[in-house]
Protein backbone atom coordinates (compact mmCIF):
# COMPACT_ATOMS: atom_id res chain seq x y z
CA UNK A 1 0.00 0.00 0.00
CA UNK A 2 1.29 3.47 -0.88
CA UNK A 3 2.91 5.29 2.01
CA UNK A 4 3.58 2.17 4.11
CA UNK A 5 7.19 1.79 5.31
CA UNK A 6 9.08 -1.02 3.63
CA UNK A 7 10.41 -3.84 5.83
CA UNK A 8 14.15 -4.08 6.32
CA UNK A 9 15.85 -6.41 3.88
CA UNK A 10 17.98 -9.21 5.32
CA UNK A 11 20.47 -11.42 3.52
CA UNK A 12 19.51 -12.26 -0.04
CA UNK A 13 17.29 -15.37 0.23
CA UNK A 14 17.69 -18.42 -1.89
CA UNK A 15 15.50 -18.05 -5.01
CA UNK A 16 12.15 -19.81 -4.72
CA UNK A 17 11.37 -22.09 -7.63
CA UNK A 18 8.01 -22.12 -9.36
CA UNK A 19 7.48 -25.68 -8.13
CA UNK A 20 8.14 -24.65 -4.52
CA UNK A 21 5.75 -21.71 -4.86
CA UNK A 22 3.00 -24.09 -5.96
CA UNK A 23 3.63 -26.29 -2.90
CA UNK A 24 3.43 -23.32 -0.52
CA UNK A 25 0.33 -21.81 -2.11
CA UNK A 26 -1.44 -25.17 -2.15
CA UNK A 27 -0.90 -25.54 1.59
CA UNK A 28 -2.21 -22.02 2.17
CA UNK A 29 -5.31 -22.82 0.12
CA UNK A 30 -6.00 -25.96 2.16
CA UNK A 31 -5.60 -24.16 5.49
CA UNK A 32 -7.91 -21.32 4.43
CA UNK A 33 -10.49 -23.80 3.15
CA UNK A 34 -10.45 -25.58 6.52
CA UNK A 35 -12.28 -22.56 7.95
CA UNK A 36 -14.97 -22.56 5.25
CA UNK A 37 -17.58 -24.00 7.60
CA UNK A 38 -17.03 -21.49 10.42
CA UNK A 39 -20.57 -20.49 11.54
CA UNK A 40 -19.61 -17.00 12.74
CA UNK A 41 -18.78 -14.89 9.66
CA UNK A 42 -16.63 -12.45 11.63
CA UNK A 43 -14.59 -15.27 13.16
CA UNK A 44 -14.19 -16.76 9.69
CA UNK A 45 -12.93 -13.43 8.35
CA UNK A 46 -10.45 -13.03 11.20
CA UNK A 47 -9.07 -16.55 11.00
CA UNK A 48 -8.65 -16.63 7.23
CA UNK A 49 -6.98 -13.22 7.23
CA UNK A 50 -4.70 -14.30 10.08
CA UNK A 51 -3.67 -17.42 8.18
CA UNK A 52 -2.96 -15.40 5.02
CA UNK A 53 -0.76 -12.93 6.91
CA UNK A 54 1.07 -15.56 8.97
CA UNK A 55 1.90 -17.60 5.90
CA UNK A 56 2.93 -14.45 4.02
CA UNK A 57 5.28 -13.54 6.88
CA UNK A 58 6.87 -17.00 6.96
CA UNK A 59 7.32 -17.00 3.18
CA UNK A 60 8.58 -13.42 3.05
CA UNK A 61 11.43 -13.99 5.52
CA UNK A 62 11.88 -17.67 4.51
CA UNK A 63 11.45 -18.66 8.15
CA UNK A 64 13.68 -21.52 9.26
CA UNK A 65 12.50 -24.35 11.50
CA UNK A 66 15.04 -23.27 14.12
CA UNK A 67 13.64 -19.73 14.07
CA UNK A 68 10.05 -20.94 14.31
CA UNK A 69 10.93 -23.18 17.26
CA UNK A 70 12.57 -20.18 18.93
CA UNK A 71 9.38 -18.21 18.31
CA UNK A 72 7.26 -20.94 19.89
CA UNK A 73 9.60 -21.04 22.90
CA UNK A 74 9.30 -17.25 23.20
CA UNK A 75 5.49 -17.33 23.18
CA UNK A 76 5.53 -20.19 25.69
CA UNK A 77 7.73 -18.10 27.99
CA UNK A 78 5.34 -15.15 27.62
CA UNK A 79 2.49 -17.40 28.73
CA UNK A 80 4.41 -18.94 31.60
CA UNK A 81 5.28 -15.59 33.20
CA UNK A 82 1.73 -14.25 32.88
CA UNK A 83 -0.46 -14.44 35.99
CA UNK A 84 -3.21 -12.44 37.70
CA UNK A 85 -0.76 -9.65 38.56
CA UNK A 86 1.40 -9.57 35.42
CA UNK A 87 0.15 -9.64 31.82
CA UNK A 88 3.15 -10.29 29.58
CA UNK A 89 0.96 -10.75 26.49
CA UNK A 90 -0.40 -7.21 26.87
CA UNK A 91 3.19 -6.03 27.24
CA UNK A 92 4.16 -7.87 24.05
CA UNK A 93 1.24 -6.34 22.17
CA UNK A 94 2.20 -2.92 23.52
CA UNK A 95 5.86 -2.98 22.46
CA UNK A 96 4.94 -4.24 18.98
CA UNK A 97 2.58 -1.28 18.57
CA UNK A 98 -0.37 -3.61 18.05
CA UNK A 99 -2.20 -2.32 21.13
CA UNK A 100 -1.87 1.27 19.92
CA UNK A 101 -2.88 0.37 16.37
CA UNK A 102 -6.00 -1.43 17.62
CA UNK A 103 -6.85 1.64 19.70
CA UNK A 104 -6.39 3.89 16.66
CA UNK A 105 -8.69 1.68 14.58
CA UNK A 106 -11.44 1.60 17.20
CA UNK A 107 -11.24 5.14 18.55
CA UNK A 108 -11.41 7.49 15.60
CA UNK A 109 -11.33 11.07 16.83
CA UNK A 110 -14.79 12.55 17.35
CA UNK A 111 -14.86 16.34 17.62
CA UNK A 112 -12.97 17.50 20.69
CA UNK A 113 -13.25 14.19 22.53
CA UNK A 114 -10.19 13.24 24.56
CA UNK A 115 -7.97 10.83 22.66
CA UNK A 116 -7.43 7.26 23.82
CA UNK A 117 -4.15 5.46 24.31
CA UNK A 118 -2.85 2.11 25.57
CA UNK A 119 -4.35 0.31 28.55
CA UNK A 120 -1.15 -1.21 29.88
CA UNK A 121 -0.74 -4.42 31.87
CA UNK A 122 -1.22 -3.10 35.42
CA UNK A 123 -4.90 -2.19 35.80
CA UNK A 124 -6.70 -3.86 38.71
CA UNK A 125 -10.42 -4.19 39.26
CA UNK A 126 -11.82 -2.96 42.58
CA UNK A 127 -9.26 -0.23 43.25
CA UNK A 128 -10.03 1.70 46.46
CA UNK A 129 -12.75 4.35 46.34
CA UNK A 130 -11.67 7.85 47.32
CA UNK A 131 -13.64 11.06 47.74
CA UNK A 132 -13.00 14.05 45.51
CA UNK A 133 -9.75 15.57 46.73
CA UNK A 134 -8.58 12.24 48.15
CA UNK A 135 -5.14 10.67 47.78
CA UNK A 136 -4.43 7.73 45.47
CA UNK A 137 -0.79 7.36 46.57
CA UNK A 138 -1.52 5.06 49.50
CA UNK A 139 1.96 5.54 50.86
CA UNK A 140 3.78 5.09 47.55
CA UNK A 141 6.97 7.18 47.37
CA UNK A 142 7.06 10.24 45.15
CA UNK A 143 6.52 13.98 44.96
CA UNK A 144 2.86 14.85 45.69
CA UNK A 145 0.86 16.02 42.70
CA UNK A 146 -2.58 17.68 42.64
CA UNK A 147 -4.70 16.74 39.61
CA UNK A 148 -7.98 18.48 38.88
CA UNK A 149 -10.32 18.80 35.95
CA UNK A 150 -13.77 18.21 34.59
CA UNK A 151 -15.65 15.55 32.65
CA UNK A 152 -17.95 16.88 29.93
CA UNK A 153 -19.64 15.72 26.75
CA UNK A 154 -18.93 17.07 23.27
CA UNK A 155 -21.34 19.96 23.84
CA UNK A 156 -19.53 20.98 27.02
CA UNK A 157 -22.26 19.74 29.36
CA UNK A 158 -20.98 18.17 32.58
CA UNK A 159 -21.13 14.40 33.01
CA UNK A 160 -22.03 14.06 36.70
CA UNK A 161 -21.12 10.81 38.38
CA UNK A 162 -18.60 9.75 35.73
CA UNK A 163 -16.42 6.99 37.17
CA UNK A 164 -12.73 7.86 37.00
CA UNK A 165 -10.14 5.11 37.53
CA UNK A 166 -6.57 6.33 38.01
CA UNK A 167 -3.34 4.41 38.49
CA UNK A 168 0.39 5.11 38.24
CA UNK A 169 3.89 3.95 39.11
CA UNK A 170 5.77 5.26 42.12
CA UNK A 171 8.94 7.37 41.88
CA UNK A 172 11.03 4.18 41.73
CA UNK A 173 9.21 3.15 38.56
CA UNK A 174 7.14 0.33 40.04
CA UNK A 175 3.40 -0.27 40.20
CA UNK A 176 1.99 -1.76 43.37
CA UNK A 177 1.41 -5.12 41.66
CA UNK A 178 5.14 -5.43 40.99
CA UNK A 179 5.82 -5.70 44.72
CA UNK A 180 5.45 -9.08 46.41
CA UNK A 181 3.71 -7.85 49.57
CA UNK A 182 0.23 -7.43 48.05
CA UNK A 183 0.09 -3.68 48.67
CA UNK A 184 -2.49 -1.42 47.00
CA UNK A 185 -0.94 1.96 46.24
CA UNK A 186 -0.88 4.48 43.43
CA UNK A 187 -4.39 3.60 42.31
CA UNK A 188 -7.99 4.44 43.17
CA UNK A 189 -11.34 5.34 41.67
CA UNK A 190 -13.58 8.34 42.28
CA UNK A 191 -16.72 9.89 40.83
CA UNK A 192 -17.15 13.32 39.26
CA UNK A 193 -19.44 15.65 41.22
CA UNK A 194 -22.75 17.10 39.99
CA UNK A 195 -20.85 19.71 37.96
CA UNK A 196 -18.60 17.06 36.38
CA UNK A 197 -15.60 18.17 38.42
CA UNK A 198 -12.97 15.93 39.98
CA UNK A 199 -9.68 16.29 41.83
CA UNK A 200 -7.24 14.09 43.68
CA UNK A 201 -3.71 13.87 45.02
CA UNK A 202 -1.28 11.50 43.35
CA UNK A 203 2.42 11.36 42.56
CA UNK A 204 4.24 13.48 39.98
CA UNK A 205 4.82 11.00 37.12
CA UNK A 206 8.40 10.07 36.20
CA UNK A 207 9.79 7.95 33.33
CA UNK A 208 10.30 4.28 34.10
CA UNK A 209 11.12 1.01 32.32
CA UNK A 210 8.41 -1.45 31.49
CA UNK A 211 9.08 -4.85 33.13
CA UNK A 212 12.15 -6.07 31.28
CA UNK A 213 13.01 -9.12 33.37
CA UNK A 214 10.95 -11.46 31.17
CA UNK A 215 10.78 -12.56 27.53
CA UNK A 216 9.53 -9.19 26.27
CA UNK A 217 12.47 -7.46 27.93
CA UNK A 218 14.82 -9.99 26.35
CA UNK A 219 13.30 -9.23 22.94
CA UNK A 220 13.83 -5.49 23.44
CA UNK A 221 17.45 -6.07 24.48
CA UNK A 222 18.09 -8.31 21.47
CA UNK A 223 16.77 -5.64 19.13
CA UNK A 224 18.52 -2.70 20.77
CA UNK A 225 15.30 -1.04 21.91
CA UNK A 226 14.81 0.90 25.13
CA UNK A 227 12.21 -0.30 27.65
CA UNK A 228 11.62 3.22 29.00
CA UNK A 229 8.13 4.71 29.03
CA UNK A 230 7.54 8.45 29.06
CA UNK A 231 6.24 9.79 32.38
CA UNK A 232 2.47 9.36 32.54
CA UNK A 233 -0.64 8.85 34.65
CA UNK A 234 -3.37 6.37 33.63
CA UNK A 235 -7.07 7.21 33.40
CA UNK A 236 -10.13 5.12 32.59
CA UNK A 237 -13.39 7.08 32.49
CA UNK A 238 -16.86 5.58 32.09
CA UNK A 239 -20.38 6.98 32.20
CA UNK A 240 -23.80 5.87 30.93
CA UNK A 241 -24.36 6.54 27.22
CA UNK A 242 -20.74 7.60 26.77
CA UNK A 243 -17.91 5.82 24.97
CA UNK A 244 -15.50 4.43 27.58
CA UNK A 245 -12.17 6.24 27.57
CA UNK A 246 -8.80 4.69 28.38
CA UNK A 247 -6.03 7.25 28.24
CA UNK A 248 -2.98 8.83 29.92
CA UNK A 249 -1.66 12.26 30.56
CA UNK A 250 2.02 12.85 29.81
CA UNK A 251 4.36 15.42 31.35
CA UNK A 252 5.27 18.44 29.25
CA UNK A 253 9.04 18.85 29.20
CA UNK A 254 9.81 15.17 29.82
CA UNK A 255 13.02 14.49 27.86
CA UNK A 256 11.73 11.03 26.93
CA UNK A 257 9.07 12.63 24.74
CA UNK A 258 11.81 13.48 22.24
CA UNK A 259 13.36 10.01 22.42
CA UNK A 260 10.19 7.96 22.15
CA UNK A 261 7.81 5.89 24.25
CA UNK A 262 8.48 2.15 24.36
CA UNK A 263 4.80 1.34 23.72
CA UNK A 264 4.08 4.19 21.26
CA UNK A 265 1.35 5.64 23.48
CA UNK A 266 2.09 9.37 23.29
CA UNK A 267 -0.33 11.75 21.56
CA UNK A 268 0.31 15.47 21.47
CA UNK A 269 -3.13 16.29 22.87
CA UNK A 270 -2.36 14.26 26.00
CA UNK A 271 0.81 16.14 26.93
CA UNK A 272 -0.07 18.37 29.88
CA UNK A 273 1.75 21.00 31.88
CA UNK A 274 2.74 19.95 35.39
CA UNK A 275 3.49 23.11 37.36
CA UNK A 276 6.17 22.65 40.01
CA UNK A 277 5.31 24.27 43.35
CA UNK A 278 8.05 25.36 45.78
CA UNK A 279 8.01 24.04 49.33
CA UNK A 280 5.66 26.07 51.47
CA UNK A 281 3.27 26.96 48.64
CA UNK A 282 -0.35 26.74 49.78
CA UNK A 283 -2.15 23.68 48.44
CA UNK A 284 -5.62 23.80 46.83
CA UNK A 285 -7.27 21.92 49.69
CA UNK A 286 -5.18 23.24 52.57
CA UNK A 287 -3.20 20.04 52.92
CA UNK A 288 0.18 20.49 54.57
CA UNK A 289 2.98 19.88 52.07
CA UNK A 290 6.41 19.54 53.65
CA UNK A 291 8.35 19.75 50.40
CA UNK A 292 7.82 20.53 46.75
CA UNK A 293 4.71 19.40 44.94
CA UNK A 294 3.19 19.82 41.50
CA UNK A 295 -0.22 20.42 39.98
CA UNK A 296 -1.85 19.76 36.63
CA UNK A 297 -5.25 20.10 35.01
CA UNK A 298 -6.87 17.51 32.77
CA UNK A 299 -10.28 18.30 31.33
CA UNK A 300 -11.83 15.15 29.91
CA UNK A 301 -14.29 15.20 27.01
CA UNK A 302 -16.26 12.00 26.39
CA UNK A 303 -17.72 10.98 23.05
CA UNK A 304 -21.21 9.45 22.93
CA UNK A 305 -21.48 5.68 22.84
CA UNK A 306 -22.44 4.30 19.43
CA UNK A 307 -26.22 4.39 19.19
CA UNK A 308 -26.46 6.00 22.63
CA UNK A 309 -25.92 2.63 24.33
CA UNK A 310 -25.72 2.61 28.12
Amino acid sequence: MAGEPKPEQGPEPKPVTAEQTVVEEELLRKVVESFAGTPDPRLKQIMTSLVHHLHAFARDVRLTEEEWNAGIAFLTAVGNITDDRRQEFILLSDVLGLSMQTININNEKVGDATEATVFGPFFLEDAPLIDIGGDIAGGAPGEPCWIEGSVTDLAGAPVPGARIEVWEADEDGFYDVQYSDGRLAGRAHLFADDAGRYSFWGITPTPYPIPDDGPVGAMLAATGRSPIRCAHLHFMVTAPRMRPLITHIFVEGDERLEIGDSVFGVKDSLIKRFESQPAGTATPDGRAAEGTWSRSRFDIVLAPAPGGAA
